[in-house]
């Protein structure tokens, strides 16, 4: 779920929507969540009561003895599939008091309290915001102090001590460096659909959509500030991080892969050019932001191609005393052939496939799960779900399909 700042909460409070039974089990249910469902002990939980869920591909804490019970999975929290197959649970739930919370209420975000991460140790890197940064960067001082100095991490005060120290200092490094992210870039991210039952409601569920296939990789974003040509400056970020030093540039967060992948991207399809061209073209613009997913190669474990190559789901600009505009699917694939017969580069620039061009929902979350997945229209393998966009560019969402986590990320 995303919060308030368009982050991404891996655990929160949420409340028991509906309970349904198992066909032949006498002793598991089905717990809802909105659009999730996660198998759960009969008679645990009723229909209204507050629960605590953790989303699919986040990791819990290891070292609290709550989760002990998790070892089994190595902590992760997954998409599974019981009693033989037919029956798919997504997530955990547990109840406030198990994790001994009080006076908690629907929609706290819990991520950072309870210590949740994603499973993917890059992922919580690329992910990360600066907190969650900071507690990762104490987190592992503290680790390796705890090796240095077997005999005193024995005591839980020094121990406590020390991680105040870190934390002091590790703020006081942060507050030096102002951020550098580019105030007038969104990060980029979509809700899933199971946590907007709005959508099945009217009258968003006869809104007319744009469907395009999402594609499992990495979120790039480059961007580009109206100025002259000799000041301006391409800026080339991942979902959260900005490359604007000779380190950040060089660092690689995939195994396999042979430097920055970000930093491939823009230097492959010559983005440097095409953002200069658009500003020139249109000195009305503000600013030009372009945005896509990198793929291929090891980025993930769907792997379409061996290559790294970058398809463009958002393109986002600004004239000075409106409101920016992002280009729904149709008008973005326009705008890019344009560039591309305007520049005539080497390597042709590509956006994420169109599936529908007027899809309406059907009735329910689970139908719309059932249609995102199908064949990729990439290289005909599977398909990781959709991303949903209306036609104005302005509302979208998400809709991942339960076999591919199950095989991918299970």
């Amino acid at each position: 779920m995303l919060n308030n700042k368009g982050e991404r909460e891996l655990c929160y409070v949420t409340r028991i929507t509906d309970i349904t039974p198992i066909e032949g089990a006498d002793k598991v249910e089905l717990a809802h969540i909105n659009g999730w469902h996660v198998m759960v002990r009969k008679g645990e939980y009723q229909i209204g009561d507050l629960a605590i869920y953790f989303e699919v591909d986040s990791k819990v804490p290891a070292e609290n003895p709550v989760f002990d019970f998790m070892s089994k999975y190595k902590y992760k929290v997954k998409t599974q599939r019981f009693i033989k197959g037919a029956v798919l649970s997504q997530g955990l739930l547990m109840r406030p008091e198990e994790l001994f919370l009080k006076d908690v209420k629907e929609g706290d975000f819990l991520t950072k309290k309870l210590g949740i991460t994603y499973y993917e140790a890059e992922d919580n890197v690329r992910k990360a915001n600066n907190k969650e940064l900071i507690a990762m960067k104490i987190a592992k001082r503290m680790e390796v102090w705890k090796k240095k100095h077997k005999f005193l991490s024995r005591f839980k005060f020094i121990c406590s001590l020390r991680r105040k120290l870190f934390e002091k200092q590790i703020k006081k490094d942060q507050q030096k460096k102002k951020t550098n992210w580019p105030y007038w870039v969104i990060k980029s991210d979509e809700e899933r659909a199971q946590n907007m039952p709005q959508l099945f409601r009217e009258p968003l569920n006869q809104t007319h959509w744009i469907a395009t296939e999402k594609i499992d990789g990495t979120s790039t974003t480059f961007t580009m500030i109206q100025a002259p040509k000799k000041k301006r400056h391409a800026i080339v970020c991942s979902r959260n991080v900005v490359f604007d030093t000779p380190a950040a540039n060089e660092r690689n967060y995939y195994k396999d892969t042979d430097g920055n992948v970000y930093v491939e991207m823009f230097e492959k399809y010559n983005i440097e050019s095409v953002l200069n061209y658009i500003l020139d073209k249109h000195p009305e613009y503000e600013f030009i932001t372009i945005q896509g997913e990198t793929y291929g190669g090891t980025i993930q474990k769907r792997k379409y191609c061996n290559e790294h190559k970058l398809a463009i789901f958002n393109i986002i600009f600004k004239t000075k005393g409106l409101e920016p505009i992002r280009l729904n699917p149709i008008e973005m694939h326009e705008f890019v052939s344009q560039i591309n017969n305007a520049l005539n580069n080497e390597i042709k620039l590509e956006c994420v496939p169109i599936v529908d061009k007027d899809f309406v929902l059907p009735a329910t979350c689970e139908e719309l799960l059932e249609y995102a997945g199908n064949t990729s229209l990439i290289d005909g393998g599977m398909r990781e779900g959709i991303v949903f966009r209306s036609i104005d560019g302005k509302m979208s969402f998400k809709a991942v399909d339960n076999k591919f986590l199950e095989k991918y990320h299970g």
